[in-house]
C-alpha cells in the first residue's frame, strides 16, 4: 500500500503525518507538492494539518484550489482512501469533499491539548481497529475548530452514520455542533477530523490511540486487494 502525505505552503503536520504511517504500518509514503498532477499511484492520501497558504481569507480556502486538489477529488470518487487531519479537514469542506464548515471555536481561542473522543463509527476504512463507543484520546491544535452544518444536512449524517467520532461528552473544546468531531462522506472513503492521530502513535507522546487509524486502513486495504493482514 503506498500513501501520499500533501504539502502545501504552510503545512507543519506533514512530517508528523509521514513518521506515523512509516512507524505504525511501514509502508511506502511519499511527500507530495500541492502542485502535484498526479496521484494515481497512492492508495491512500493524507491531507495535513497546518496553516495551508497562511489560512489567508480563511482556513482551507485557497488551498481547495491547488491543482492536486482536482487530483485528491478524482482519488475520492475512484474509491481512494482520503484522510483530512485538522487543516486538511478544513480543506476537505470548503473543496466540497465533505460536507459543512469549520468555524473559529466558540471561545475564540486556540485549543491545544489531550481530547477524548468517542468513536461513533467503527464500520469505516478508517476505524475499524476500534470499537464502537470506544473513549479514545488524541490530541487537538485549532482555532477554527467549531464544526458547522445546517439541521438537514445534521440529520443526513446522522441517517447515514456519516459521524465518525464525538468529543466525549461534556468535552466539547470548540462549540461543533453535536459535539462533531470527525465525519465522512456517503461513500465512507473520506474522512475528516480536527483531532490528530499522527500526534498519537506512541505511549511517548501520551497516548498511542492514534495508531490503530493507521492500522485501520491497512486492514481495510489488504482486505479489498485480498492480501493477508500479516502479510
Amino acid at each position: 500500500m503506498k500513501f501520499a502525505v500533501l504539502v502545501f505552503p504552510g503545512s507543519n503536520c506533514d512530517i508528523d503525518c509521514y513518521n506515523a504511517v512509516e512507524d505504525t504500518v511501514a509502508q511506502p509514503v511519499d511527500y507530495v507538492w500541492h502542485t502535484a498532477t498526479d496521484l494515481s499511484a497512492y492508495d491512500c492520501i493524507i491531507v495535513p494539518g497546518g496553516f495551508s497558504y497562511g489560512d489567508y481569507l480563511r482556513s482551507g480556502a485557497i488551498a481547495r484550489f491547488a491543482p492536486v486538489m482536482s487530483e485528491v477529488r478524482k482519488a475520492a470518487e475512484a474509491g481512494k482512501y482520503v484522510l483530512g487531519i485538522c487543516n486538511g479537514f478544513q480543506i476537505l469542506t470548503e473543496a466540497g469533499l465533505l460536507p459543512g464548515a469549520l468555524m473559529r471555536n466558540t471561545n475564540m481561542k486556540f485549543r491545544c491539548h489531550s481530547s477524548l473522543l468517542e468513536v461513533v463509527n467503527n464500520r469505516t476504512p478508517f476505524t475499524n481497529q476500534y470499537e464502537a463507543g470506544e473513549v479514545i484520546d488524541i490530541p487537538i491544535a485549532h482555532g477554527e475548530g467549531n464544526y458547522y452544518c445546517d439541521d438537514t444536512t445534521l440529520r443526513r449524517l446522522q441517517d447515514n452514520d456519516q459521524i465518525v467520532f464525538r468529543y466525549a461528552e461534556g468535552s466539547n473544546p470548540n462549540g461543533s455542533v453535536a459535539d462533531i468531531a470527525g465525519i465522512r462522506n456517503e461513500q465512507g472513503n473520506v474522512v475528516g477530523m480536527m483531532p490528530h492521530p499522527e500526534r498519537a502513535v506512541s505511549s511517548v507522546l501520551g497516548s498511542a490511540d492514534g495508531a490503530r487509524m493507521f492500522a485501520s486502513i491497512l486492514n481495510a486495504w489488504r482486505e479489498q486487494h485480498g492480501a493477508a493482514v500479516n502479510s
